[in-house]
């Protein structure tokens, strides 16, 4: 009775079960349905989803072209491969990829750091890898002693030399290129390689893309410069692509959608227009599936070149003037005495605007035992020295001004003997002169009276000389109106301001007065010599002149943008006062007796201008030198003396260490350098002449 009792609740239990999966199967088609028929256009949406992704590619830099639109700084055009990473593609993908891209090209491998080297060797050597670390290690890891990075840290320390001797050559090249691979972003064509690109590789690489994931073939440039080292240091550098933003200046360009391997400009004329010559880089949209494998890539844009920047600077002047430096540099260097002279200077400036037209440095460098001459034009604005005599003209500008002397004083030219100094004197007893003679001779004395009479002094023979040291302020604050001791206002960087001696002793004053206690840059010197020139109006200086759109044809577009003129003071005093300065400095260059007429005696241009000594102390880059003494040579002027166009100074710092191995190199470059302008102005007017008489015929 009851087995059948069993057998009866079987069938029971069994309909319960098969109800229960009945149901089970119901909910699951019911489900199934929902999804396909409901949610099955969503899921599929899903499934076929594309991630876009934006992609810029760099563009060539503007160029840069001097006043005459001649070509200074340019693009040369390279073969280059690149490479772009997926986002999904792995160590070993980009590892076959790279094996297969060194059996075509030949990779530099001299970037490869010893820390590139170890990590190449952990990516070839996984197990031994491993071994380096130990169960010690582990254990501190698992007790919290270690973080689980610091293990990799430790394989790193202990891969030995021998270790890394067994990656061959070719697995460096290989290692070479995955480098680079590895240096961009995802989706962003890193460079591989674009110097030196043979033919041969450019073909045999394109021929075979279809087996080099992310690989490809494009046109790349490199800056290239038409004179070669001529202002060099002036119009700065730019990074390289492996070098990318320098990384401080990372977050000023990364907030202007730059990418971290960009090149962008580093130092002055570059780095100063950045904005301006980097161009509108080339965007794509590339589309990729949710593996991050590539499905099309479609052009937002093409980009755009840089934009021009033309200059003030003249190059034919310029050249000319560089020429010149290198021939008298050379010459003086064969006198005696000139061991210390390594540099000299020019500045050519139009002091009706402040137009830079020749901004020329050079100096001497010993590398490997051999000596050259080297551009060095950016020592014009950032070097400084003491200027002597040349300043002068400031001095006696300041005496009017401040009621010490008036055009016309007549003053005693005779040597100063001040209790506890030496006598300080000019370099002759010239006796009772007036102010033009003063500057027509370059008398120290006259200036030492200005400057005690500026200082409420009384001298008296073998006394000692009480000055107000407020007259120190008095003489640099009437300097600085004429662009001496403070910075010029060019539009480049790092400009320096020169040294201001902080010592107030009376005999310093006077000293200051003749331009040997503080110092000056040459960009000074000539801002100063403008200012006089053009009636008392100092000038911005200006290098550059326009802006204007890139050309696709030789030559510079449309104007975007012209510089305009910019007067950043006048001098506060009667014209009547410049003026009579103006007929001091024009007498020194033309009249019998002049510090500068044996030289611009004659001179059809009609120059004035003033000559400079500067008893002073080298401290230049020989340190065993330091503190000897020495002699620096400046020159200052313009032309003509009516309606000056041209104005230039000249510094020759450390010309010679003792008076009798004195040289006038000061005055031969200064004389060449107003003779080649003048000369090449006169070509420039017959051709264009000439020009006109054939478009008239």
């Amino acid at each position: 009775m009851g087995s059948n009792k069993k057998r009866k609740m079987l069938p029971g239990r069994l309909n319960i079960l098969f109800f229960v999966i009945f149901l089970t199967f119901s909910a699951m088609v019911l489900r199934l349905g929902i999804v396909q028929i409901v949610y099955g256009e969503d899921y599929k949406r899903e499934v076929d989803r594309k991630e876009e992704v934006a992609v810029s590619t760099s563009v060539p830099r503007g160029k840069i072209f001097d006043r005459n639109y001649e070509t200074i700084v340019d693009n040369q055009p390279l073969n280059a491969i690149t490479y772009t990473r997926m986002t999904g593609s792995s160590q070993e993908e980009r590892l076959d990829t790279a094996r297969k891209l060194a059996e075509i090209i030949e990779k530099d491998t001299s970037k490869i750091t010893e820390r590139d080297l170890k990590d190449y060797w952990i990516l070839l050597n996984p197990e031994a890898a491993k071994n380096k670390i130990t169960d010690e290690d582990r254990q501190k890891v698992a007790d919290g002693v270690l973080a689980e990075s610091d293990l990799y840290d430790l394989q790193l320390s202990r891969i030995t030399e021998s270790d890394l001797a067994a990656i061959s050559e070719d697995e460096k090249e290989v290692l070479a290129i995955k480098r680079e691979m590895d240096g961009g972003y995802a989706m962003t064509p890193q460079i591989i390689k674009n110097q030196d690109v043979t033919q041969e590789e450019f073909a045999i690489v394109s021929e075979n893309l279809h087996k080099l994931p992310g690989v490809d073939v494009t046109t790349d440039w490199e800056r290239s410069y038409t004179f070669n080292s001529t202002l060099r240091t002036l119009l700065g550098s730019i990074s390289s692509t492996s070098e990318g933003i320098p990384r401080e200046q990372m977050d000023k360009y990364l907030v202007r959608d730059y990418q971290r391997n960009d090149r962008v400009g580093k130092s002055y004329l570059e780095a100063q227009y950045e904005d301006v010559l980097q161009g509108e880089k080339a965007r794509a949209r590339s589309i990729t599936d949710r593996s991050g494998n590539l499905l099309e890539t479609e052009i937002v844009s093409e980009g755009k070149s840089g934009k021009d920047l033309i200059l003030t600077i003249d190059m034919q002047l310029q050249l000319e003037a560089e020429k010149i430096l290198e021939e008298e540099l050379l010459a003086a260097k064969r006198k005696r005495g000139t061991e210390l002279l390594d540099r000299a200077f020019v500045v050519v400036m139009d002091p009706r605007n402040g137009e830079l037209l020749s901004m020329a440095g050079k100096q001497f460098v010993t590398e490997d035992g051999q000596r050259e001459l080297r551009d060095f034009s950016l020592g014009a604005m950032t070097t400084s020295y003491t200027m002597g005599s040349a300043v002068k003209g400031a001095t006696v500008l300041t005496g009017f001004q401040e009621g010490a002397i008036q055009p016309g004083s007549v003053l005693l030219d005779e040597p100063l003997y001040i209790s506890g100094s030496p006598a300080k004197k000019s370099y002759q007893n010239m006796g009772r002169i007036n102010d033009l003679t003063a500057l027509k001779r370059s008398s120290n004395v006259y200036m030492f009276k200005t400057a005690i009479e500026m200082g409420n002094g009384v001298y008296k023979r073998n006394q000692s000389l009480p000055l107000d040291r407020d007259a120190f302020a008095t003489m640099r604050n009437s300097f600085s109106q004429f662009g001496l001791g403070v910075e010029t206002g060019i539009d480049l960087p790092n400009e320096a301001r020169g040294f201001q001696g902080t010592s107030y002793t009376p005999g310093l004053l006077l000293d200051l007065s003749i331009g040997q206690y503080d110092t000056y840059t040459p960009l000074q010197l000539a801002q100063y010599i403008s200012t006089i020139a053009n009636g008392g109006y100092r000038m911005k200086p200006q290098i550059m002149r326009e802006i204007r759109e890139p050309s696709p044809a030789d030559g510079a577009g449309p104007v975007i943008h012209s510089q305009e003129t910019e007067i950043l003071n006048r001098i506060d005093m009667e014209p009547k006062y410049i003026e009579r300065v103006q007929e001091g400095l024009r007498q020194v260059m033309q009249e019998s007796g002049g510090t500068g007429y044996g030289y611009f005696a004659g001179a059809g241009y009609s120059p004035a201008g003033k000559t400079g000594t500067a008893q002073a102390f080298y401290d230049g880059p020989v340190k065993e030198k330091f503190l000897t003494p020495t002699y620096n040579l400046t020159l200052v002027g313009y032309a003509p003396d009516h309606n000056p166009e041209v104005a230039f100074a000249v510094v020759v710092p450390w010309a010679y260490e003792k008076a009798q191995n004195s040289h006038p190199i000061n005055h031969m470059i200064g004389k060449r350098v107003l003779d080649k302008y003048f000369e090449l102005k006169k070509a420039s007017e017959d051709e264009e002449a000439e020009e006109e008489e054939i478009e008239e015929i």
